[in-house]
């Protein structure tokens, strides 16, 4: 699979590792895959702490919590048959695609599905740890 421009020009802003990332895993997937988000301004991330979509104004997304001043995360959407779909299996899937891509191309990820409290399928992201 290849990104379409709308993919690519949400990868514009966004750390050089995970792009490296996003491009290997739709090299790998067996689902198909835009990415959403990847640069966010503190006011969109408020929108979506307002509407429950997101929990924490201490995004990834936004490049100034980053010190790279590059956004650190990405979403991403499945598409079966050219439209988005919310199944949670695809982003299972979507996850396996990104962890192997991540490892190829050795650069930590993590996956918001892996997390406990707040599942969130779509989003990716570099981990603090490494990229503060």
């Amino acid at each position: 699979m290849k990104l379409n421009e709308r993919s690519e020009k949400n990868l514009v802003g966004v750390h050089p590792d995970l792009v490296k990332v996003v491009r290997k895993a739709a090299e790998l997937t067996a689902v198909s895959f835009i990415v959403t988000e990847g640069v966010r301004t503190l006011e969109r991330q408020r929108q979506l702490v307002a509407k429950g979509a997101a929990q924490t104004l201490r995004s990834r997304h936004i490049p100034e919590n980053n010190q790279s001043r590059m956004s650190c995360a990405v979403d991403l959407a499945a598409l079966v048959g050219g439209q988005v779909r919310w199944d949670w299996p695809l982003y299972e899937r979507l996850a396996v695609a990104m962890k192997m891509a991540a490892q190829a191309v050795g650069v930590p990820l993590e996956w918001g599905g892996d997390w406990r409290s707040f599942k969130d399928g779509p989003h990716f992201q570099l981990p603090w740890q490494t990229y503060p």
